[in-house]
């Protein structure tokens, strides 16, 4: 497992939808930049109660998660949350550990995005280069066998 930190953006999606509908100036939107901990042994986006109170986030469900100690705890879920590396952006629900030091950025954010963690470099690479190329599958639609 491999951390280092890196800078990325949090942005309330309820008010970015809110902006975009015209229900609130556009800089209203709650955002942060901060220095993430990329943490490939964590899968979620973790952010500690600090975090959650200045982008307003509220509170949606409760997941079981693991720590690194062994300790299994529930913690609270928020509504999601968008996250920017550079020219990439996804939105997922956040894991929210009151009193988290850092945010972790996991695994499942660095999925969302494309990216990868350069060990060696100690910092985020785009898996495909500078694009980020999503691997899907379309439903229903078989290939025939020739």
């Amino acid at each position: 497992m491999s951390t280092f930190n890196e800078t990325i953006t949090l942005t309330n999606t309820g008010d970015m939808s809110a902006a975009k509908r015209g229900f609130m100036p556009q800089s209203e939107v709650r955002s942060l930049t901060i220095d993430a901990c990329v943490d490939t042994g964590s899968w979620f986006l973790v952010i500690n109660e600090e975090t959650r109170a200045a982008l307003g986030l509220e509170i949606t469900g409760v997941e079981t998660a693991t720590l690194a100690d062994g300790t299994t705890e529930e913690y609270s879920t928020t509504e999601p949350v968008e996250f920017r590396w550079k020219d990439r952006k996804k939105a997922m629900n956040a894991l929210l550990i009151p009193d988290a030091d850092e945010v972790l950025f996991g695994a499942l954010c660095m999925e969302a995005l494309d990216v990868m963690a350069d060990p060696i470099e100690e910092r985020l690479v785009g898996r495909h280069g500078d694009k980020a190329i999503y691997k899907v599958k379309r439903a229903g639609i078989r290939r025939q066998r020739r």
